[in-house]
């Protein structure tokens, strides 16, 4: 559908007189667990979403939480979205009820009219928190606030349905499907039900690709749309309506594609805007896809391998950044209409974790932040990868991603239970001239882990391989072995050393919940300097705890 007839649509459709019911038709309750912690927050004033906190009063308290001036688009999307009711919902107080209807109010009297509030993946979100959080924030409410919510709910849900397909190319499309269903179900419109299954099947092959990853090629994003994809399944059997095939085909190929980015403690790899993921919380959703079988070794399309021996498992990004859509960039809210919305410069990057201790990270992501610190994680150097000249290998913009690796290649072999990966990407060849080339070799008992990171072209310049730690692990500089000693929590212990580069520790940052300060490995090599081999291999440290 063109731009100009999606417009056309919606605004006949916000012409229409809406006839709103007192209440949903059908009711449905949100699936997902809130937190507390946030709850409170948000009675002191503070929401905290994807990293950044800001604040989220009432006008009356001064607030300018619905303005564009209150914070990044991401955060205020989230504001707008009203993503906080599920942490208010989980405190599940008088005060937090209180509280929830009187930032709606404020919404509906201060907020609505903003640019945000139109965004049909922000639309899509707010129905569905509204709808599926009626009985905690509506349903004992004062006749004048439920029917507030009604109309402003319809109304929405018109100009919402209207302008389906939301063809931009990231998971907000699909949430605002979902909100348009959702709609649909409560308000007892046959007609928007039948345009939104008529939709689900091409939009469900935009959001997920033949190997069941998320077209964003994150693991946050595939997280929100298995939830999304099992919200809808729901909906339409709560109608009593039969789903199309294409919805159970999707969360077969989605929910086992998920457990790929899983780490021994059950939370998610830290790749392209992924923060920490509770275990429970992924638990529960493969619980709801109805999930089978085991996490595959590798994601052909989204470009993800998985080496796992013994208790070692490492997760690498060899494939490419997503194809972003020519034509406008960011929608009138200033939400990037891309599928590399937040992408991250991080190919050919790898975790690596041993047991339920994660050891090797990526820094993490603070989509909602302001552009200066969203861009540091979403940099080069906040990967354990290599980083040539001080120079992403991708260009980061507001908007997604500019200059960007064309071509990433990556060769798999096993034999007696040992495993090489071999990967390339040329996000260096303009510029520098430069392909960059990574080996991983990991043993049959999984206690040793070898790589080289090579570069091949005319002129080498400077560069630095970065291994950052997490948090849980010390590690000890031995400058006479040009070695690092890891320590895990398990106690156990691994060695990390390096040829043709000088090896050093140097501060790092951790930001996968809260910001925490941690280490990083780096190894510092010359001009000219063709390729650095360097291996991790555990070893025996004295010490009063046990080998894991």
């Amino acid at each position: 559908m063109s731009d100009w007839l999606r417009g056309a649509r919606k605004v006949v459709a916000g012409l229409k007189p809406v006839k709103a019911p007192d209440a949903p038709a059908r009711a449905f309750r949100d699936l997902w667990p809130g937190d507390a912690a946030r709850g409170q927050r948000l009675l002191r004033g503070e929401f905290e979403s994807q990293g950044t906190v800001r604040p989220l009063l009432l006008s009356q308290e001064g607030g300018q939480g619905w303005t564009a001036a209150a914070g990044a688009p991401a955060w205020r999307g989230a504001a707008h979205a009203f993503a906080w009711l599920r942490d208010l919902r989980a405190l599940g107080t008088d005060g937090a009820r209180l509280r929830a209807r009187d930032l709606t109010a404020d919404w509906l009297a201060h907020g609505g009219h903003e640019p945000m509030a139109a965004v049909p993946a922000v639309v899509g979100a707010r129905v569905s928190a509204w709808l599926g959080h009626w009985d905690f924030l509506a349903a004992t409410a004062e006749d004048g606030f439920r029917r507030a919510i009604m109309v402003r709910l319809a109304q929405d849900a018109r100009v919402l349905v209207a302008g389906l397909p939301d063809e931009a190319a990231h998971r907000g499309a699909l949430a605002a499907l979902k909100g348009g269903l959702a709609a649909a179900v409560a308000l007892a419109e046959d007609t928007w039900i039948a345009r939104c299954l008529r939709l689900l099947p091409a939009e469900i092959d935009r959001q997920i690709l033949p190997d069941g990853a998320h077209v964003e090629r994150s693991p946050a994003q595939l997280l929100l749309a298995v939830q999304d994809l099992i919200e809808i399944r729901n909906l339409i059997h709560g109608a009593g309506l039969e789903a199309p095939p294409h919805l159970a085909l999707a969360l077969d190929r989605a929910a086992p594609a998920l457990r790929l980015f899983r780490h021994g403690d059950g939370g998610l790899a830290l790749f392209n805007g992924t923060r920490d993921e509770s275990a429970a919380l992924v638990d529960l959703v493969l619980t709801q896809g109805q999930a089978r079988g085991r996490a595959p070794l590798i994601l052909g399309e989204a470009g993800f391998q998985r080496l796992q021996a013994g208790r070692t498992l490492v997760i690498a990004d060899c494939g490419a950044p997503p194809d972003a859509q020519r034509g406008p960039s960011a929608g009138p809210a200033g939400l990037p209409r891309h599928a590399d919305r937040f992408h991250h410069a991080g190919t050919l990057a790898f975790e690596l974790s041993v047991g339920r201790d994660r050891m090797i990270v990526n820094c993490g992501a603070a989509p909602a932040a302001h552009s200066e610190w969203r861009d540091a994680l979403r940099s080069t150097a906040a990967h354990s990868t290599l980083t040539l000249a001080d120079t992403n290998s991708a260009e980061l913009r507001d908007d997604g991603l500019g200059r960007r690796p064309d071509n990433v290649e990556a060769e798999r072999q096993e034999a007696n239970g040992a495993q090489w990966l071999d990967s390339s990407h040329d996000g260096y060849k303009r510029g520098f001239g430069v392909i960059h080339r990574r080996r991983l070799y990991l043993s049959d008992s999984g206690d040793d882990l070898r790589g080289e990171d090579a570069l091949e072209g005319a002129e080498i310049p400077a560069y630095v391989i970065r291994f950052h730690l997490h948090p849980s692990v010390s590690a000890t500089l031995q400058p006479d072995e040009n070695a690092v000693l890891l320590r895990l929590p398990s106690g156990a212990g691994w060695r990390l050393r390096a040829s043709r580069a000088q090896v050093a520790l140097e501060e790092s940052v951790y930001v996968a919940g809260e910001p925490r300060s941690t280490q990083q490995v780096v190894l510092s090599v010359e001009a000219g300097t063709a390729s650095v081999q360097w291996g991790l291999g555990r070893v025996n440290v004295p010490g009063p705890a046990g080998d894991d």
